[in-house]
């Protein structure tokens, strides 16, 4: 494995950067800066860097199937995203009974469903839950409880759905069928030392890679849930991980500047060779 590589952006920080995503139809990586709030792309054939201000704090963006853009997920709840010109349509709130509360990070499924955390804004208590997004815009909440609900990822045969709880270092596993989720286990708990798992992702072998918020680095874990591997990265506070390129076999990190301003590279976008390939991502079926 090839030394993590700082994605040149002009002195260019997130704050906290998040929502990985790899377009394969314009050959780019998106991710948000939640804080800044603002959304970026980089470009894999020139390496340029797009950032677009954005109105709320804003956790991810998935493609669309069917329909030009994207679903984002803002503070206030799930909406539509279309670029240049920026045009935003909400669609609905999933918690309008919990203002202090904003989306998080999000995946869809083989079903076209998007699968969504929720947590409170100071992370300060157990008030997050996992919705559910299906294409004909109707959402259901499935889990609840959750301090950061965090990284869902979803395995190769879409049997299992992974979802986090960074706080308290949980990530649990649910069976996953065309009905929804049912079934939640406790399939890893991180040990002390580690950090706490934040976004995940899933590679060709089923095994899952999880960023590490404070421990610097991210971890490939076997489909049995033991640890395989870890690639250690410049900075401490480690917010995503994604496969990207044509073949899959890029991987893309996120990390979050703010309470580590004196950490040279924390805010910094990497890039790193994982040494396996990874997943096209599925996308929204509405």
């Amino acid at each position: 494995m090839t030394k993590p590589r700082v994605i040149p952006r002009g002195g260019q920080r997130d704050r906290l950067g998040e929502g990985l995503f790899w377009s394969a139809r314009e050959g780019a990586l998106y991710w948000t800066d939640i804080l800044a709030p603002a959304l970026n792309r980089l470009s894999l054939e020139d390496g340029a860097v797009t950032r677009w201000p954005m109105p709320d704090m804003i956790g991810w963006v998935i493609e669309r199937a069917h329909a030009p853009g994207f679903i984002a997920g803002f503070r206030g709840g799930f909406a539509e995203l279309t670029l240049d010109p920026l045009v935003i349509t909400p669609i609905t709130g999933p918690e309008p009974d919990l203002p202090g509360n904003r989306l998080n990070d999000a995946k869809a499924d083989r079903h076209g469903r998007i699968w969504a955390g929720t947590m409170p804004i100071g992370a300060d208590r157990p008030s997050g839950s996992l919705h559910r997004l299906d294409p004909d815009r109707t959402t259901g909440r499935v889990d609840t409880g959750y301090t950061v609900a965090n990284g869902p990822a979803i395995s190769p045969d879409g049997a299992w759905l992974y979802h986090t709880d960074t706080v308290p270092g949980r990530v649990y596993r649910f069976a996953l069928d065309e009905a929804g989720v049912r079934d939640r286990e406790l399939f890893i708990q991180f040990e002390s030392g580690w950090g706490r798992p934040d976004g995940m992702t899933i590679d060709v072998d089923g095994g899952l890679w999880i960023a590490h918020w404070g421990g610097g680095r991210v971890s490939r874990f076997t489909p049995n849930g033991a640890l395989d591997r870890s690639i250690a990265l410049p900075a401490s506070q480690i917010t995503n991980v994604c496969f990207a390129g044509e073949a899959y076999d890029r991987m893309f990190v996120t990390s979050a500047a703010d309470g580590a301003e004196a950490e040279p590279h924390a805010g910094a976008l990497f890039e790193l060779d994982p040494g396996i390939r990874g997943l096209p991502p599925h996308l929204f079926g509405g």
